[in-house]
């Protein structure tokens, strides 16, 4: 395992900075690290990192979902009001029903089945999303308007909503049927999650203001709770978001304690290095391009269409707001990034033994490739000409 993680560091490190030198985000360098280390090229990682391989994606999307919350004031959220609740779910249902108009015709699968595949596609990666709407804030771009905050909370409950959607999508085409409890799953889980975090949150903030600690204590305690956080899901009784709890917990304890989030939010700057080379790196290995290869143009095509359906569905969310055309333009393009989620659902209809499962898989490893460099790349691209 040592010698996988110092090529998956090293290589991740040259091609990122070669990428980020030629003015292409640096993810393509470390999705690509990936996908040459992986098991379908070089196979050059240990079995037991693969084996391991969700957990530490996960434990990657912890670290900067919490750096969010250490860095979103509530008031601000406040301020931008209906939109950024509509970013939460609207853009991801236009696009599933993008998906179920577009993928019968185009792939020649069922209904059913596209909503299956849609529910994989509609989920946008926190993952690429936050540490760019993160550096927004850090440069002062968009901010005036809240719109990295909309952005980077939207993000983050639009995975909740599409995880219980593909859940269901999952369980019809098993031959499950639908009820009353099933419907219920969505706003409990997100009602629940941000309850739980704001309660662990706090209490952290009273925690910390009665007991003194260094800084790098209270990031264990922090990524501790967390953690906790994150199991609590597996194992409730009531659904419960997991990952949207533990960015309630650090928003919560920014307003409760927010010099102490702000000294916090640089160590955590610091263990997203890491983290991020990791995360990209993995989900890179996850990448099988036997499966893009043999999709053709349909399934590329079909990309591209459903991406103009959720860029539809964010500029819905922004209507009657006080965003000009160019800001609008940038959320659009903000809100197209795909990776995490992808990597880590895209297989679960082919394990199942579903009819649709190498379909949907080869879509999801698509969606990778295309969408997350291009979306990165159309941040960074227009962030300083169309925000303020």
């Amino acid at each position: 395992m040592l010698t996988s993680l110092a090529l998956m560091f090293l290589l991740g490190m040259l091609l990122g900075g070669l990428f980020q030198k030629i003015g292409l985000p640096a993810l393509l360098g470390m999705l690509i690290t990936g996908i040459l280390l992986g098991p379908y090229v070089g196979n050059l990682l240990d079995g037991s990192m693969l084996a391991i391989s969700a957990d530490l994606r996960q434990l990657a999307l912890i670290i900067i979902l919490t750096r969010a919350g250490l860095a979103l004031d509530v008031s601000d959220l406040k301020k931008v009001g209906r939109p950024a609740v509509l970013m939460c779910f609207v853009p991801a249902s236009v696009e599933i029903i993008g998906v179920m108009l577009l993928a019968p015709r185009l792939l020649g699968v069922s209904l059913l089945e596209a909503a299956v595949m849609g529910a994989v596609l509609a989920a946008v990666s926190p993952a690429v999303v936050v540490p760019k709407m993160l550096h927004l804030m850090e440069e002062g771009y968009g901010t005036e308007k809240s719109i990295p905050q909309m952005i980077m909370a939207g993000a983050s409950v639009d995975d909740v909503f599409v995880i219980v959607i593909f859940t269901a999508a999952v369980g019809l085409a098993q031959g499950a049927s639908i009820n009353a409890a099933s419907a219920l799953q969505i706003p409990l889980s997100i009602v629940s999650g941000i309850a739980a975090g704001v309660l662990g949150g706090m209490g952290l903030g009273v925690f910390f203001a009665k007991v003194h600690l260094r800084d790098s204590a209270k990031v264990l305690i922090l990524l501790s709770s967390s953690f906790l956080l994150v199991a609590l899901e597996r194992v409730s009784v009531v659904p419960f978001s997991g990952l949207l709890a533990v960015m309630s917990m650090s928003a919560a304890l920014q307003k409760k304690r927010p010099m102490v989030a702000k000294r916090l939010s640089v160590k955590y700057a610091k263990l997203w290095v890491g983290a991020e080379l990791w995360l990209f790196v993995l989900v890179g290995a996850t990448v099988d391009l036997q499966y893009a290869v043999r999709a053709g143009a349909m399934a590329v095509l079909l990309i591209f269409l459903v991406m103009g359906f959720r860029m539809a569905g964010v500029w819905l969310c922004l209507l009657g707001t006080a965003l000009t055309v160019r800001e609008r333009l940038f959320c659009m393009v903000a809100y197209m990034p795909k990776a995490t989620v992808q990597a880590a659902i895209g297989s679960i209809p082919l394990g199942l033994g579903l009819g649709c499962g190498d379909m949907v898989l080869t879509v999801a490893v698509l969606a990778i490739l295309i969408t997350a460099p291009l979306g990165a790349l159309g941040i960074e691209g227009t962030y300083q000409r169309w925000l303020v």
